[in-house]
């Protein structure tokens, strides 16, 4: 590859908000995405909410002149929403399903059922190689009292290990989504500060579209205008984060959003803002290294959103026990009024046994036995995201105490290994 290398990388996100039945004028705001997407040519198009696959299947032909290779991510019960369309041929696939993602009784959020996941594609370009993410977090359905901030931190670490473990052999790592995680939230520093990722919003020479950056803006017409209340300007959970490795350097050029319709015909294309980057990757990055710090390490902003987001999954580990404790309870108290039911119709004939199997008492067990084998999965699987932030934050805190020459030998040690320690 030559010195002077450089490489021009069109992107492009969109929180398509595809939901069949429901979402407002999804045929023909398919149809202008369709349209859009081949007008611009970008190199990348990465797509959440993407719920049906005829949809996909209907953009895959539209775009495939344009956009010769796509892949629509399978997972869950409704899907993961996910997909991409590419101008250039892809080397590789694979995804990774979030393993908590709310409750199955939450029927009106209906997360638990979408398969939240992040998928990845693989691109060679002149060379390069190119790791490509996309992903979709849990919803914060209310953010005075979200019940689910332990379970999007939970994501948002197996996100960073997701991209940590699968980019050893990038030279260009770019991930793309709706995060639900605003600028400053503990997810989000999580996991910019473990991964090294930069925000395009942050980065960008040139940025036009709507005000801070928001991706929900008021002036959306199918926005939940009782949802933006409290941000006058909307809201920014949509991003692109990028990073190069192995002596490569990128940079935002520009960074665009749409400002509540679509630049072409006016309507929204959904009631998220389409994000699109022009990044710039060349030689010679400068000499500096992100994951050194300098100081103590307790006020390192890495240790710092470790210890938080350790508390965080430790808070979300007792309400998990405790519902799982609340569960087996139920079951004791529906097995005790079975065992009475029981004694009260003994030797009955077969209109008192169905009479039985028809109580209050049966649901109950069925019902809390299904509760407790959930939150005791949700638990253990709380209490593994804890221990590996335990197990980082104890080596991060090592390695930042024996000075700047062993930190990056050893916290490339920590990121190769502490996922094996679970398995």
């Amino acid at each position: 590859m030559k010195p002077n290398f450089s490489l021009r990388l069109r992107v492009f996100n969109l929180n398509c908000w595809g939901i069949p039945y429901l979402s407002k004028h999804l045929a023909d705001r398919m149809k202008r995405l369709g349209d859009f997407l081949n007008v611009e040519s970008f190199d990348l198009a990465l797509l959440e909410e993407v719920w049906s696959e005829q949809d996909f299947q209907y953009l895959r032909q539209k775009l495939l002149p344009t956009y010769p290779a796509a892949h629509y991510f399978r997972s869950g019960i409704i899907g993961s929403g996910l997909c991409v369309f590419s101008k250039h041929p892809i080397q590789e696939l694979t995804q990774h399903v979030y393993t908590l993602n709310g409750y199955p009784y939450m029927l009106q959020h209906g997360d638990w059922f979408c398969g939240k996941a992040v998928g990845l594609l693989v691109l060679h370009l002149s060379g390069l190689v190119l790791n490509a993410y996309v992903t979709h977090l849990h919803a914060e359905y209310n953010r005075q009292k979200d019940i689910y901030l332990a379970h999007r931190v939970a994501q948002a670490w197996e996100l960073a290990h997701f991209i940590q473990h699968t980019s050893k052999k990038a030279d260009v790592v770019l991930l793309c989504g709706d995060l639900n995680l605003h600028p400053k939230d503990l997810g989000c520093r999580l996991l910019k500060e473990w991964t090294g990722l930069r925000d395009a919003y942050l980065e960008t020479r040139d940025f036009k579209g709507s005000e801070e950056g928001c991706t929900m803006v008021p002036g959306n017409c199918y926005v939940n205008q009782q949802e933006l209340e409290p941000f006058p300007c909307g809201i920014r959970i949509d991003y692109v984060l990028f990073k190069a490795v192995s002596g490569f350097y990128i940079s935002c050029k520009t960074l665009k959003t749409t400002t509540g319709h679509d630049p072409h015909s006016g309507a929204p294309l959904s009631d998220h803002e389409a994000l699109m980057a022009t990044l710039c990757v060349r030689h010679s990055p400068p000499q500096h290294n992100p994951t050194s710090s300098h100081g103590p390490a307790e006020r390192s902003p890495l240790v710092s959103v470790l210890k938080e987001a350790w508390a965080e999954l430790d808070l979300g580990v007792a309400q998990a026990r405790w519902w799982t404790s609340f569960a087996g309870y139920m079951i004791g108290l529906g097995l005790f009024l079975l065992a009475v039911l029981c004694a009260l119709t003994a030797g009955g004939g077969v209109r008192e046994v169905a009479i039985l199997l028809g109580t209050p008492s049966v649901g109950l067990v069925l019902g809390a036995g299904a509760g407790y084998l959930f939150h005791m999965q949700e638990a253990k699987g709380l209490c593994r995201a804890r221990a590996e932030l335990q197990h980082v934050l104890g080596r991060v805190r090592e390695a930042q105490n024996m000075g700047p020459e062993s930190q990056p030998a050893l916290l490339l040690e920590q990121q190769e290994g502490n996922r094996g320690e679970d398995q």
